[in-house]
């Protein structure tokens, strides 16, 4: 049997008290510095540009969203962030320091979850501290404090696939808190999810970033989820993928959807994005690519 999320639906994240802005742990320097980066990849005797000259800065406690249509690179530049696949050219500076692996100070947060199946669930949150050699009974007292703070404290001996598929992308955030990166990658995480669960999470997660003052970078196909989570959202142009505007997002919080103020921003992004989707199916409809 799968168990289902026990969260009641809040019309608004309630634990989140903050006004607009990052976490007050802001710092005026970067976090995260992304300079005159391109990223092609080889198609037999073809070159295909995924990236051209990104420059981009993320402050500390800020979260950001990276919107923009199908192929327009914005997994292959949270990729590149996390040190997973190097730019062809150009830098990335995360906590003052060149990425040129994957690191302990960025946590990536995936739609598949990632889970390990044969683990319980307090073995999957466990896995990084083990890894990382950290004695038993610390990785316990973390282990136990992250299964609160998620609710997840019914569910400790529990496997993946008894799981919802929120209470699975719950797991896969307290794996990532338990090694405490200060950035907080998340591609999609919550694309495979119902709209009532999808709430529910991104509810969870404006909790988790007021509580634990990450940075966190958010890919997202979704407009409103943009809008709804993020200080700032950086819209980018398909393929090759570029910046194409940095909208602040100066709501306060918590933030109601059906406020003109919100319906208003989420018209101006929406014709921003609705402008390269049209170039994609306009460029490779026939290829099959925009979706």
């Amino acid at each position: 049997m799968v168990l289902s999320e026990k969260i009641r639906v809040h019309p608004r994240p309630i634990a989140v008290i903050r006004l607009n802005g990052m976490n007050s742990s802001a710092s005026t320097s970067p976090q995260v510095v992304v300079e005159k980066v391109f990223k092609e990849f080889r198609l037999g005797d073809k070159a295909i540009v995924a990236l051209k000259d990104i420059n981009l800065s993320v402050m500390k406690g800020e979260f950001v969203a990276i919107l923009g249509p199908s192929g327009c690179g914005k997994s292959t530049l949270l990729n590149a962030i996390a040190g997973f696949s190097m730019p062809t050219s150009g830098r990335i500076i995360a906590n003052g320091a060149p990425v040129v692996s994957p690191g302990p100070d960025r946590g990536m947060v995936f739609q598949e979850y990632a889970l390990f199946p044969w683990m319980t669930v307090a073995d999957n949150i466990a896995f990084g501290l083990e890894i990382k050699g950290t004695a038993k009974q610390e990785i316990r007292d973390k282990v136990d404090g992250l299964l609160g703070k998620l609710q997840l404290l019914d569910f400790r001996d529990r496997f993946p696939k008894d799981l919802s598929g929120g209470m699975k992308q719950r797991v896969a955030i307290a794996r990532v808190l338990a090694l405490d990166p200060p950035i907080m990658l998340m591609d999609e995480p919550f694309g495979a999810l119902d709209a009532l669960t999808r709430r529910n999470m991104q509810d969870e997660l404006l909790r988790i970033w007021t509580e634990y003052k990450k940075t966190v970078i958010f890919v997202t196909h979704g407009i409103e989820e943009s809008i709804y989570l993020a200080d700032r959202v950086v819209v980018m142009t398909y393929r090759p993928g570029t910046i194409k505007k940095n909208v602040p997002v100066e709501l306060p919080r918590p933030r109601d959807i059906s406020s003109i103020p919100f319906i208003a921003l989420q018209k101006e992004l929406t014709a921003l994005v609705m402008e390269e989707q049209r170039r994609c199916h306009d460029e490779e409809l026939h290829a099959g690519e925009c979706s």
